[in-house]
């Protein structure tokens, strides 16, 4: 059984800043691909931000220059640094990650931009 754990919701303003982390329970390096993915109220959850095993971060377009994923292999950890949020990142944020026959899903963190 595989847990992942996401933190680092909350509310911020405009252009303000938010770190998201997740922790997977397992050895990270088990996983073809550890991803973001958000759903906005109304809308289907969509990717951010993914890495797959032996290539760097692949980000949404609407993301890409605000937001960086990374990860701490010792501590089975990914991260999701987000930089000049604009209300259109509000949403539920999920962890994700991916062996070559299973998925596994965090329960969410909710991030709310707004002033």
């Amino acid at each position: 059984q595989v847990q992942l754990v996401e933190s680092g919701g909350g509310l911020v303003q405009p252009g303000g800043s938010l770190k998201l982390t997740c922790v997977i329970s397992r050895n990270i390096f088990m996983f073809e691909v550890v991803a973001w993915y958000r759903q906005a109220p109304g809308k289907e959850r969509e990717l951010v931000a993914r890495r797959r095993s032996g290539f760097t971060a692949e980000y949404v377009g609407s993301v890409k220059g605000r937001f960086t994923m990374s990860r701490d292999n010792a501590k089975n950890t990914v991260y999701l640094q987000m930089n000049s949020v604009t209300p259109e990142d509000t949403g539920v944020y999920y962890c994700n990650t991916r062996t070559q026959t299973l998925e596994y899903w965090g329960q969410g963190t909710q991030v709310t931009v707004s002033s």
